[in-house]
């Protein structure tokens, strides 16, 4: 089943720019970078040139050899079996970190060829780039971020009649009951299969968990061989400890990171490259805790205080071997990790749609924690994230009465609610949030 990705709008908009230069396309691996470029390219050029630096040797020879852009689009033709015209033509170039000299030749694309439309990717590239030290053309290039599929995105596919309306809510008022029933089903179907499109896709194709199970499962040895691929021997340990560490770390009341969970004795200067490795290459998100909360964020933010989230809900729970029965299951015994699992899914929501890298705030002794402070142009949001329909807790009470916000997020199972400074949003909108604020 096609999963249609809101990225392709982004490189409709790069493509009609005046001042385009060569694209590079970050994210993780899996998320589906290639399918989205491809699919871009048959909708608006009449070709698209291809070239897999991971897999053709000859092409790597090519800008190992020369710098000369005249000379490259000579040759790209005979490569990728197309014709390469000016506005006609998408240069695609995959895996990009496999040719160091491909990237750097993305400068000479943008000085000497901006007539020609230029895409890059590649699988941890900012690693790459980072701990290889390879040359990265500053000021050159466009960049554009790209995140899994979002839960907008897969009720696309999976219910386009109930996609449109929530696209449509134009009140902040109670919605009506049957829409949340079905909004509840999908979105606890999403939490399950998460947003990898090579697990996405099983879930909307009606296949059962064991089968979602088993591709997860693909895809977390994927990964795992990453570490043993792109990083020094020495290192792998640790990277593995951390990353098998993630449940633990959320699984707790108070989910400030910690690296004796990593393992008992563990130090953070023993751990810090590693941690990082796995934030380069976009596999987890680190999100430290703010001393004020205040705009600009970064200028208050403690780096030695952090939590840790995972690139996706679907592997964090598969990661877990949390049974996907138990989503739908009331029991007390998995409340802490529902909440996990939901704080995960609204940080994703987050950064999918355009917000910066949130921080978080907890008061002296851990007496208080609001989940997120994300920055709305020249406000602060601060938000909090609640698994159900119990929304007790003091925190957000503090966190109001402390610094009088002028609005305060709430993401829970409960309708949606405007009361006072406080907005409560239904967890399965959170990727309706823009929409949702001007009408506050």
């Amino acid at each position: 089943m096609k999963i249609k990705r809101d990225i392709l709008q982004k490189l409709a908009s790069w493509k009609g720019q005046e001042d385009r230069k060569p694209l590079i396309l970050q994210g993780a691996r899996q998320i589906g970078k290639t399918t989205s470029i491809r699919d871009f390219g048959e909708a608006h050029y009449q070709y698209v040139a291809e070239i897999n630096f991971d897999k053709n040797e000859e092409a790597r020879q090519l800008f190992a050899s020369t710098k000369d852009v005249s000379r490259i689009l000579q040759q790209l033709p005979l490569l990728a079996k197309v014709p390469c015209n000016p506005g006609e033509t998408l240069i695609f170039f995959d895996e990009i970190q496999e040719c160091p000299q491909a990237l750097a030749a993305l400068k000479y694309f943008e000085e000497d060829a901006p007539e020609y439309h230029v895409i890059a990717a590649g699988s941890l590239l900012g690693v790459a780039i980072n701990h290889k030290g390879l040359s990265f053309p500053v000021g050159k290039v466009n960049m554009l971020n790209m995140h899994p599929v979002t839960f907008k995105e897969y009720l696309r596919a999976a219910d386009p009649t109930l996609s449109q309306y929530a696209d449509s809510i134009g009140k902040i008022e109670a919605l009506p009951e049957i829409f949340c029933n079905q909004m509840r089903e999908h979105y606890v179907r999403y939490q399950i299969c998460g947003g990898l499109p090579y697990v996405t896709r099983a879930m909307l194709e009606g296949e059962g968990s064991d089968i979602i199970d088993a591709r997860l499962d693909e895809m977390l040895l994927s990964y795992s061989t990453d570490f043993s691929k792109h990083v020094e021997p020495r290192d792998v340990i640790r990277i593995q400890e951390i990353w098998k560490s993630i449940p633990s770390q959320l699984s707790r009341e108070n989910k400030k990171f910690i690296f004796r969970v990593v393992r008992e004795g563990a130090r953070a200067r023993e751990y810090e490259l590693a941690l990082e490795w796995l934030v380069t290459a976009g596999m987890i998100y680190k999100i430290a805790v703010s001393e004020k909360p205040a705009i600009p964020l970064s200028f208050y933010e403690d780096t030695t205080s952090f939590k840790v989230y995972m690139l996706d809900v679907g592997l964090l729970r598969r990661l877990s071997r949390l049974p996907a029965e138990m989503l739908l299951s009331p029991n007390e015994l998995f409340i802490e990790f529902k909440g996990a699992l939901a704080e995960n899914s609204v940080l994703s929501s987050l950064l999918a749609n355009g917000y910066d890298k949130p921080n978080y705030w907890t008061l002296s002794g851990n007496k208080a924690e609001v989940d997120f402070l994300v920055g709305d142009g020249l406000k602060l949001l601060p938000i909090e994230v609640k698994a159900d329909t119990r929304i007790s807790g003091k925190s957000f009470a503090e966190f109001d009465c402390r610094y009088h916000p002028d609005l305060r997020i709430r993401f829970s199972m409960k309708n949606l609610d405007h009361t006072g400074n406080l907005l409560n949003i239904p967890l399965y909108l959170a990727d309706w949030l823009r929409a949702l604020l001007p009408q506050v």
